[in-house]
């Protein structure tokens, strides 16, 4: 099945948004304390935990740091009050947007989010107005050059639901999000090493923006995502240059 180029874009996106943010440290250690809070503190058995922790090291954070957030999330430091709270909305050419939080203070959060939607010509919507437009699925990549017909039944073989192949030579592997550690680490195993895994909300239709609308949408997109306690944000919007 054929797709669009993903690999690049996603890959290049993130990085320039973490470091646009300079809070990949504060983003992920949030995630590892939720993550230990609601599923306990063994990796083993806490997917959700598993994959943050090896966000945290890819991304070279000392192995105290995470295990303080780990003792966080349980209670063994201070406690941890973040709230999960998802926000939908609208951006430019009614492309839809999800913007995930974790919050240790709902009042000031949906502020910003609102302000941030009503300033760069969005809408702030109600829940569920935009959530049928994504999947909540499991996402990993793979760069071009890897061994498609190898890496479709290696991942079959493990559980995935799907591999797309993209434009650019490039393959995405679609799991349940509950299945995405189990995926990844078997493919790992085998020596396909991906290049990008999270769990993800994926647009069902997407919608191009170009021109002045382009740079409009990727102006809420920067607005929603430069917030202090957003956590992800997902849209339906295609930026083309």
């Amino acid at each position: 099945m054929a797709g669009h180029s993903k690999w690049a874009n996603i890959k290049h996106k993130k990085a320039a948004t973490d470091a646009k943010r300079g809070k990949i440290f504060t983003r992920l250690i949030r995630e590892i304390t939720v993550s230990s809070k609601l599923g306990g503190i063994d990796v083993s058995t806490n997917p959700r935990l598993r994959l943050a922790v090896d966000k945290a090291m890819d991304n070279n954070m000392p192995k105290d740091t995470i295990e303080r957030a780990i003792r966080r999330g349980s209670g063994g430091a201070d406690d941890a009050s973040y709230e999960e709270i998802r926000y939908e909305g609208y951006g430019i050419n009614g492309a839809a947007v999800i913007v995930d939080c974790l919050t240790d203070n709902r009042t000031r959060t949906v502020a910003d989010v609102r302000h941030a939607f009503s300033k760069n010509g969005g809408n702030l919507g109600t829940d569920g107005s935009v959530a049928f437009l994504f999947r909540h699925c499991g996402q990993i990549l793979f760069a071009p050059g890897t061994d498609e017909n190898r890496l479709i039944e290696l991942a079959l073989d493990a559980g995935a639901e799907d591999v797309v192949s993209q434009d650019d030579g490039s393959s995405e592997v679609i799991t349940a999000p509950h299945e995405l550690v189990k995926v990844r680490q078997a493919l790992a195993d085998a020596g396909l090493r991906s290049d990008f895994a999270e769990v993800t909300m994926k647009p069902v239709v997407e919608v191009e923006c170009k021109g002045e609308d382009a740079v409009r949408m990727q102006k809420l997109l920067d607005a929603l995502e430069a917030l202090d306690d957003v956590q992800d944000v997902y849209t339906t919007a295609v930026i083309v240059e």
